[in-house]
């Protein structure tokens, strides 16, 4: 099995719920290890720059004010398979549609208040993980 690195962001709503501690504690519960955290309050352009991939979605300007509405914590994940791993943890988009036991199923709201976001692969992680860890943050 590969180790890998994949970026997780507990996003506002999570947030706002002071879910911050359950959310981690079921990423840990599936052998991830924390490798750098951080609570930060994203700015537009930051948001905006994050999900750039997303600039022509009729979404796009829904998630950059959600993003920006209050703080997010991001996280820096490693482990064996840690991209497939931290994607099975979440759970589906859907909190609704989400297994037991996923961040998404116990702290989501709906498909766009759905608590978390993670890397969708492992060449995104790493883009993701650059973006708001410069590589001498990460151990």
């Amino acid at each position: 099995m590969a180790i890998e690195r994949t970026l997780s962001i507990i996003k506002p709503d999570a947030v706002e719920k002071n879910s911050i501690g359950g959310v981690l504690a079921l990423i840990e519960g599936a052998g991830l290890k924390v490798k750098a955290l951080k609570m930060m309050h994203l700015s537009r352009p930051q948001a905006q720059g994050f999900y750039a991939v997303h600039k022509d979605r009729p979404f796009f300007g829904e998630l950059v004010d959600f993003m920006t509405r209050s703080p997010v914590v991001v996280i820096a994940l490693e482990g064996e398979n840690a991209v497939a791993r931290y994607r099975d943890v979440m759970g589906a988009t859907d909190p609704k549609k989400a297994a037991e036991g996923t961040i998404r199923k116990a702290f989501g709201a709906n498909i766009g208040e759905n608590a978390c976001h993670g890397s969708d692969a492992k060449e995104t992680a790493a883009v993701e993980i650059a973006y708001f860890f410069p590589g001498f943050e990460i151990g």
